[in-house]
Order: C-alpha cells, then structure tokens, then sequence
C-alpha cells in the first residue's frame, strides 16, 4: 500500500474506419517501455485515459486522477498540432494531435495545481513548453538545417547523440562530475522559444538545441527531449536511474505533502 502511483498520460489511435480491428473505435494505450521503467523504480505505473469523448459515461475528471496519484509521466509520441503554439502547419499533413495536446495540458496543469510532479519524456517536453507559451520548430531538418540529424527512422531508438549539462542545474547535480553524456534521439520537432519560467538544462553540443529543461519552484515539472526508458547501459548511453529516482523522491514527498 505504501507504493507510490505513477500516472501515465495516453498515446492515442483515433477511430478509423478503415481499421480491421477495433474498426471505428477510439483507442488509448500506454507503450510498454515507459511503463516499465516506471516500475523499475518500485512504483505501480497507471494509464490515465482521456474521459472526453463520444462514449464518456460518468462525472470522472482528470483533477481526480491528479488528486489519487502521486506523480505523472508525460509520455512521448505522435506530433504537437501548431495551432496548439499558435501557428500553421507548414505543410499540408502537418496537423499533430490536437486531441492529444488538449487533453495533456489539461492533465499537467492538473497535476501541477494538486503540488504533484510532472516530468516529460520527448513529446512531453514539448508539452510542456507550449502549456507554459513556448513555441516548436515543426521540422527541425526544415526549419534548422544547420542542426545534426535527431531522428533516424531505420534505427530509431538506435541513433544516438551526446548532451551537454548545464553546470549547476539540478540535472548536473544529478550527474557529479559528468558534463557530458550519449542520450538517445528519436524526434524531429523541437523547443523553438523557451516558455517564460522554463530554464535549460541541457543542451545538444553541436547544434544547442534543448535537450532537457526544467520549471524553478515549489512543484516539481522537469522534462528530456531523450527517452530515458529506452536506454541500455550495454550501449553506453546515459545511466537514466537518477533522473527517475529524483522524480520518484518529489512525489513521496509530495503525498507526504498532501496526506491530511
């Protein structure tokens, strides 16, 4: 019972009625490797569905989950829509997921307004920074050819770069005496502008495109553009135990915080 309840946000496949399965159905699913590394930190990970839509029954809310659970991972996945940053797709196929972006801002904002943690993963630092008003680059190979590839399709999880700590963030905290480390990279969309109250903490050396950031304060809202459930340390990557461990320990001392 004194396990702590890690939210999950949901990924999304939207009715199609060309689907042979589930053929017009909504579906809301969790990928396995986040929910994994969720309970590699001894928490129970828990998959919080969207409760809008055509077949919503009841008077559930998502300040409800933000009330029972102790922390939420916002978990990577498809495209933010532009106009959720305001402005237009710039090609004609560049929509995103506005149903998604809806329903994890509301899901942040939350969370953050019951004092529980939130940390992103990829998609879920771009969220993040467009809750707050920060802006996206759509394409980076589009709008920043300058920058090193951050996504290779045919090796995927596969295709790697290093990042840089900030000296003195909480993350360089996290990681004494390492300025460097091999992260991960599997996006194509990344923080233009930095939304007002977020800092950098790390950045891609080559390019300086922002690899991880974090919100000052009392609540814990931190994010990576890598996905820290895919790393295996046989592949030298980034040893991401830290960076769960201190997310686990904001929300135990947040349900100490919040227990009446």
């Amino acid at each position: 019972m004194d396990r702590l309840k890690i939210g999950i946000s949901a990924c999304f496949f939207h009715a199609d009625p060309a689907r042979t399965i589930f053929t017009g159905k909504t579906l809301q699913y969790v990928e396995q490797s986040v929910a994994h590394w969720v309970m590699a930190g001894g928490a129970l990970a828990v998959m919080i569905p969207n409760p809008q839509g055509d077949t919503r029954r009841g008077d559930v809310t998502l300040e409800h989950y933000a009330q029972w659970l102790d922390g939420l991972v916002l978990e990577g996945g498809s495209d933010l829509w532009p106009g959720s940053y305001r402005e237009t797709p710039l090609q004609e196929g560049w929509n995103g997921d506005r149903i998604r972006d809806d329903y994890e801002i509301a899901l942040a904002s939350a969370f953050i307004a019951a004092g529980k943690p939130v940390f992103g993963v990829c998609r879920g630092l771009q969220l993040l920074n467009v809750a707050f008003g920060g802006t996206l680059h759509q394409d980076i190979a589009t709008q920043r050819p300058d920058a090193i590839a951050h996504r290779e399709a045919a090796l995927y999880d596969r295709h790697f770069h290093d990042v840089e700590f900030v000296a003195g963030s909480r993350l360089a905290q996290l990681y004494p005496g390492v300025a460097r480390a091999k992260v991960n990279s599997v996006h194509h969309q990344a923080i233009k502008d930095l939304a007002s109250g977020l800092v950098v903490e790390a950045r891609c050396p080559d390019d300086g495109v922002i690899e991880a950031v974090r919100r000052p304060g009392a609540s814990f809202v931190a994010a990576v553009q890598w996905h820290p459930e895919f790393h295996r340390q046989e592949l030298g990557t980034l040893d991401d135990a830290p960076i769960l461990q201190d997310f686990l320990d904001a929300a135990r001392a947040a349900r100490t915080r919040c227990t009446p």
